[in-house]
């Protein structure tokens, strides 16, 4: 009977190799609930304003922003590809909390961009939240009639 132990090589090539890469999501499972939150979402806003419970012009701000929050995803992540000049994330932040978090959600789960880093994650969820609490304030208020 032999009694094989792995060598220190092989036991540290396998934790290099490790730490080294991301973590696989399981595919449909985590790619579906963010998807149908953002379908929803717009859904809701449209069928709002079709029923004059909210003026057109917010749905078409926050088509807009997400369209170049999805933009701007798309031009990082092929940077960060090529190893050039990368976008702020405080700009991220920004465009997401203005109203285009739900293109910045679309693109971190269809590009596979920004979906892992956990500090970028938690201030993307704040400024999703915030976003979305100014948005029933002014529902709620009435100001955002101002936009008719």
């Amino acid at each position: 009977m032999t009694n094989k132990k792995p060598t220190k090589t092989t036991s540290s090539k396998k934790a290099t190799n490790n730490r080294s890469q991301k973590p696989k999501s399981t595919g449909s499972e985590s790619s579906i609930m963010p998807l149908l939150l953002v379908v929803i979402f717009l859904a809701g806003l449209i069928g709002a304003a079709q029923q004059h419970m909210l003026p057109i012009g917010i749905v078409g701000m926050y088509l807009t922003l997400s369209l170049l929050s999805f933009i701007a995803y798309a031009i990082d992540k092929s940077a960060a590809k090529r190893g050039k000049w990368r976008t702020k994330e405080s700009t991220l932040h920004l465009l997401a909390l203005m109203g285009g978090w739900p293109g910045a959600l679309f693109a971190q789960n269809v590009l596979r961009h920004k979906s892992v880093k956990a500090s970028f994650r938690n201030v993307f969820w704040l400024t999703v939240i915030a976003n979305l609490a100014v948005l029933a304030y002014g529902i709620q208020t009435g100001a955002v009639n101002m936009f008719i």
